[in-house]
């Protein structure tokens, strides 16, 4: 992608940044994330449409991608409950999670769930452990933590499952 691309982009890289953290917790080295997003697309993991909107992450192509280039057999999820993905990550998994940009306020009441992707990678205490690309302080953005049932709130229920 060219530098001029980038306005249009910055808003749909989360997905993007979610699987370069998820793979370099793995010990793998990611791809240049201007360079996965390309990957993606051509993929079908994002869609540009004619009148410009990006469309995605698409979960689908985007696990069809970690199995193909890293052997990493990832699963869509949909209809997990949070309690279900602090099981799962309490177990040693990753998990990509469709939540509302606003958890970086996590004190606010979201008007909707999803839109935006963080990756989920701990349990402490009771507390979802996440990665926050859009986050804008470093408490939002770098472990940041919220109770299952406060992070349920802005959680879409849907999202991508990396196993250990």
């Amino acid at each position: 992608m060219r530098a001029a691309e980038y306005p249009d982009w910055a808003d749909h890289l989360c997905g993007v940044a979610c699987l370069r953290m998820a793979l370099g917790a793995r010990g793998i080295v990611p791809p240049r994330a201007f360079d996965l997003a390309r990957e993606l697309t051509v993929r079908g993991g994002y869609v540009v449409q004619p009148d410009g909107f990006i469309r995605g992450l698409i979960y689908a192509p985007a696990v069809a991608w970690l199995r193909e280039a890293h052997g990493i057999a990832a699963e869509v999820r949909v209809d997990v409950p949070a309690d279900d993905v602090a099981a799962q990550v309490a177990q040693g998994a990753m998990f990509i999670a469709s939540v509302h940009p606003a958890i970086r306020w996590a004190c606010a009441d979201p008007p909707a769930r999803g839109g935006h992707l963080v990756l989920v990678f701990g349990l402490a205490d009771g507390a979802l452990r996440f990665h926050n690309p859009s986050g804008d302080v470093p408490a939002s953005q770098s472990d940041a933590r919220l109770p299952v049932e406060d992070f349920a709130r802005f959680y879409a229920g849907r999202g991508i499952l990396i196993p250990r």
